[in-house]
């Protein structure tokens, strides 16, 4: 059964990113769910597609949308969906954005989908069946050394009420990591340390529709993800590490030594 539903994640993401290439690059209806936060007709678009096609083949499960408040039965299977991974990206015409479609039986995720229709590169995983690139295996880094890391990352919308605070953990790493990137759609952030693209990725306060589809490929391709702290991430979203196994217990140490030493880092005053 679980094949059914990798399937039918996989339609529902492959429908939803044509009708994203169709749009991209034209006018939208803007509208804004915060002061830099955004939502697109294409993000209401691309959800309403998506919903229809998970409730025609099961009814009976719930979804858990970014765009919409959907009511909870209480079924064990949810999906978890972010129609448009990257809205402001595809608002400004910046190619980086995805579908990211994520199902969990209790709290285990079990198969998941992102879609970048422009590259048209399809990341799919499936609770023990592996992480696939347009059908070809994917397969983490094995980096140990964070000198020799390439890594990515994500800042929230709130980071101008408190600058240092939503940048601490940045700024730590940077000065650690070879390299830093921060390209705005978390679901293909991971995808990307999944095919090996990427050696790590770090964020805070993240909704767990950015992260499951994700998070699950990258323990698919050999990898491992947590919270921040070491703990598991089930279906939480406060927090992710995600990254080959040979380089997560150095970036969990440097979150450690974060924990103790908030002040490391931080910018020298000017």
């Amino acid at each position: 059964m679980t094949w059914d539903f990798l399937a039918t994640a996989t339609e529902a993401a492959l429908q939803a990113g044509v009708l994203q290439k169709e749009r991209y690059g034209q006018p939208h209806q803007v509208e804004k769910k915060g002061e830099i936060n955004i939502v697109t007709d294409v993000d209401k678009a691309c959800e309403a597609l998506i919903l229809s096609l998970i409730r025609e083949r099961f009814p009976d499960h719930d979804i858990v949308a970014e765009e919409s408040l959907l009511a909870r039965t209480g079924s064990p299977y949810v999906w978890y969906v972010d129609p448009l991974d990257g809205t402001t990206n595809f608002a400004h015409g910046y190619p980086f954005f995805c579908v990211s479609i994520a199902l969990a039986r209790g709290e285990e995720v079990i198969a998941g989908a992102v879609y970048d229709p422009v590259k048209e590169e399809l990341f799919t995983a499936e609770r023990g069946g592996g992480a696939h690139l347009n059908g070809r295996r994917m397969q983490v880094t094995a980096t140990e050394a964070l000198i020799d890391a390439l890594l990515v990352t994500g800042f929230p919308y709130d980071l101008r009420t408190d600058v240092f605070e939503a940048l601490r953990v940045f700024y730590r790493f940077m000065s650690e990591a070879r390299a830093i990137r921060r390209d705005g759609a978390a679901a293909l952030d991971l995808a990307y340390v999944a095919a090996g693209r990427s050696d790590g990725f770090f964020e805070e306060r993240l909704h767990p529709w950015d992260i499951l589809a994700g998070g699950l490929m990258v323990e698919e391709a050999g990898g491992r993800v947590s919270r921040f702290d070491g703990s598991p991430l089930l279906l939480s979203a406060e927090s992710i590490v995600a990254c080959g196994p040979r380089l997560h217990p150095r970036m969990l140490e440097v979150l450690r030594d974060l924990g103790q030493n908030p002040e490391k880092g931080r910018p020298a005053a000017r």
